[in-house]
């Protein structure tokens, strides 16, 4: 099997701190620009899978670049440059404690709480006779605040703006942004013969403006349906064919694990890894229309601290 990127332990000039998040390791350069490496971790139910999915960490990388840019004429984003296929190198910027969710169909967890009877999510009100994978008549955001360890929260816009945590004219124009990009990939999606059915957008400030940050529309932060065949199989009540990180959450489920105490994360074969790590490459190549070329893994470490230094001295 390849070779995967599970850790990381650079030290680039000028360095001042380094996060290690579930999938990516973020180096501080000065306080002022970020040097965003996408590892091969897989995470789910807020919990690192002890093992890492070839070429994963490639996958994500390149289809947050290809969106970033594709976004840009819509909003401003962090993104400086690419210099390798696992890292991205972009502006430090203070980002707010919220993640901006959209739906635009009732799946996943929010049909998980609707299926237990709920019919307001985030202060959103339900339409009651929903089912599962259904359209909603329109987008909804349903955002939550960002933990630093465990669980986020589902929140309300109201909670939000109430509490603090983001003023009412910074979050008017992050919900502006949220769906403007949503309606974006969308209609990249649907090119491509996706459906992009939720997604999570990240904002920060820098220098008094909202800036998009971090990843958009990878399969880590998003879910997506293949549109031949949506209406056939939702009216037969039947599973959608998707391309998301679902399907990993769904074989914990089916092995007794959520996440919770006491439950042992079952074991993952090599076969499961491949079989995971292809249809992270079946994404790319969708969502993108770009045949995947797999980098050369044969010295990770060396070749994107090679990239990323030179990167550095000439930005």
């Amino acid at each position: 099997m390849a070779t995967t990127l599970v850790k990381t332990d650079f030290n680039f000039p000028g360095q001042v701190s380094v996060y290690h998040g579930k999938v990516r390791d973020v180096y501080d350069i000065n306080n002022e620009t970020l040097v965003m490496i996408a590892t091969d971790r897989i995470s789910a139910f807020d919990v690192i899978l002890p093992e890492g999915i070839p070429y994963k960490g490639q996958v994500l990388n390149q289809i947050a670049s290809y969106f970033l840019e594709s976004t840009a004429d819509i909003v401003p984003n962090w993104r400086l440059a690419t210099p390798d296929p696992m890292v991205t190198i972009g502006l430090k910027c203070e980002g707010f404690r919220v993640e901006m969710i959209i739906r635009g169909y009732l799946t996943g967890s929010a049909w998980r709480e609707y299926q237990a009877g709920a019919r307001e999510l985030c202060g959103v009100k339900l339409p009651e006779g929903m089912k599962e994978n259904q359209r909603f008549p329109e987008p909804i955001i349903t955002p939550t605040t960002k933990a630093d360890a465990g669980h986020d929260e589902n929140i309300s816009r109201e909670e939000i703006i109430s509490q603090g945590i983001v003023s009412a004219e910074d979050y008017a124009i992050m919900e502006d942004y949220t769906r403007r990009l949503f309606e974006r990939g969308s209609k990249m999606a649907a090119e491509k013969g996706l459906i992009l059915v939720d997604t999570k957008y990240e904002f920060g400030k820098h220098d008094g403006k909202v800036y998009l940050i971090d990843e958009i529309h990878t399969p880590d932060s998003s879910r997506y349906f293949y549109a031949d065949g949506y209406e056939e199989r939702f009216k037969a009540g039947e599973p959608q064919r998707q391309l998301s990180k679902e399907f990993v959450r769904q074989w914990l489920i089916d092995h007794n694990f959520m996440g919770k105490p006491g439950q042992t994360v079952p074991e993952m074969t090599p076969e499961f890894c491949q079989s995971v790590s292809e249809r992270y490459i079946e994404l790319y190549e969708h969502i993108t229309g770009q045949p995947f070329v797999k980098a050369d893994e044969s010295n990770l470490t060396e070749r994107i601290a090679v990239n990323t230094l030179d990167c550095l001295k000439n930005l």
